[in-house]
């Protein structure tokens, strides 16, 4: 455990340095070293179950959309939760030709080397950043990273939920291909990619949105990227450009603040340094945990442990030079899980967030999409069905609470 331990710190110290252009990444700064900003981000998950051989001769070609734009790009890929070293023989990014292909426009492909070499070995625990290539990347915008790994290796580091499809072909190196003829097959996960990164002079960095499977974007519209994030993204875009920021999605479906969860990752304390402080440009992060501490089994019923956590968050990411909004935790009636005593854990987590001085701001996630007759509920239009997560609409909602000012 001791080793792995010393793995995790040393991959996690590589990838704050190369984020931050090279300098501490608590130095807070008007804008991001180099501009280079945060575009899109996917929170490792996992270990993606009975890949122990890794994905030799796969071809993995993942839809990511953007939040900005820029005229350069580069990519981060990650080997967070893999035992064995895991070679990219070729990594590409493109502009994807469409809302859901992976086929690619004519003349936007391009190939990453990293130190300018074509391939890279990722050691265990360990992430790699791309060197830049010249892209003009629009805003509100769909790329296709590709990754081709030749050798064993393993097993596959993974985002679990994606709203999103993806394509592979388990036939060799067509990551350089424009067509999408190779790519017969589809996923619904992420694999490798952590983070797109651009170079965005006019963008003062970035806001990483630290959650769980409603950051994520649990049952909103598939392929339509109607995420809470996605649609505060397209807020900032419509906004003042000196209110613009990338938006960076740091949510994982099933995260806890205290405990480790399978396909839900390690917990939020845990990840905290690769998810948001190591993260590209990061100058806010907005902390919205808690729910399935509350209602998952066990039932975290003692609303001071949760408090000791995000207090924590609030704590290492101001002495990171972050800004820190908090989100109140939204309503869970209904649910099968739900019960009073689990209903006044949540009451007494909200009152803490509502009051505190350990944040920089307040979001109030459960005064928005509360229902006023029923308030631990969610409103009828604003709750998918399952009366936990939202939908579009409730989504939408929560984007519009967020004050662009306070990011």
């Amino acid at each position: 455990m001791a080793s792995n331990g010393k793995r995790w710190l040393v991959a996690f110290s590589v990838v704050a340095l190369l984020a931050s252009g090279g300098q501490a990444v608590g130095e807070p700064s008007a804008a991001p070293p180099g501009n280079w900003v945060g575009t899109w981000a996917a929170s490792p998950s996992a270990a993606l179950p009975n890949t122990e051989s890794g994905y030799p001769n796969y071809s993995i070609r993942n839809i990511v959309h953007t939040s900005i734009g820029g005229a350069q790009v580069r990519v981060r890929l990650s080997n967070a939760f893999g035992r064995a070293p895991v070679l990219f023989g070729q990594v590409t990014v493109a502009l994807a030709a469409g809302a859901d292909t992976p086929a690619a426009v004519p003349g936007t492909m391009r190939t990453l080397t990293f130190g300018g070499e074509r391939e890279i070995t990722a050691p265990p625990y360990a992430d790699v950043l791309s060197d830049p290539v010249a892209l003009n990347v629009p805003a509100d915008a769909n790329l296709l990273v590709t990754t081709f790994t030749p050798n064993p290796s393993g097993p596959v580091t993974y985002h679990s939920l994606t709203m999103q499809n993806s394509y592979f072909t388990r036939n060799g190196n067509h990551a350089g291909a424009e067509s999408g003829a190779a790519f017969t097959e589809q996923t619904r996960q992420w694999h490798y990619v952590s983070g797109v990164d651009v170079r965005a002079p006019g963008v003062r960095g970035s806001v990483v949105t630290l959650g769980d499977s409603i950051t994520d974007g649990a049952n909103s519209t598939w392929g339509a990227n109607l995420r809470w994030p996605d649609q505060l993204a397209d807020r900032m875009k419509a906004g003042p450009a000196h209110l613009r920021l990338g938006v960076l999605n740091a949510g994982i479906s099933g995260n806890r603040l205290l405990l480790d969860g399978g396909s839900a990752g390690v917990n939020a304390l845990a990840r905290l340094d690769r998810d948001v402080l190591a993260a590209t440009g990061a100058r806010t992060v907005i902390v919205y945990e808690g729910i399935n501490d509350i209602q998952q089994t066990p039932h975290q019923t003692d609303p001071n442990r949760i408090i000791a956590a995000l207090k924590q968050i609030a704590q290492r990411s101001k002495d990171r030079g972050l800004r820190v909004l908090g989100a109140t935790i939204t309503p869970f009636k209904g649910w099968h899980s739900y019960s009073e005593q689990l209903e006044a854990t949540r009451q007494a987590v909200n009152r803490y967030i509502r009051t505190s001085t350990d944040f920089d701001g307040l979001i109030d996630f459960d005064a928005t999409i509360r229902d006023p007759q029923d308030p631990q509920r969610i409103k009828p239009e604003y709750d998918q069905g399952d009366h936990l997560h939202p939908g579009d609409a409730g989504f939408k909602a929560m984007a519009a609470a967020v004050s662009l000012s306070a990011l």
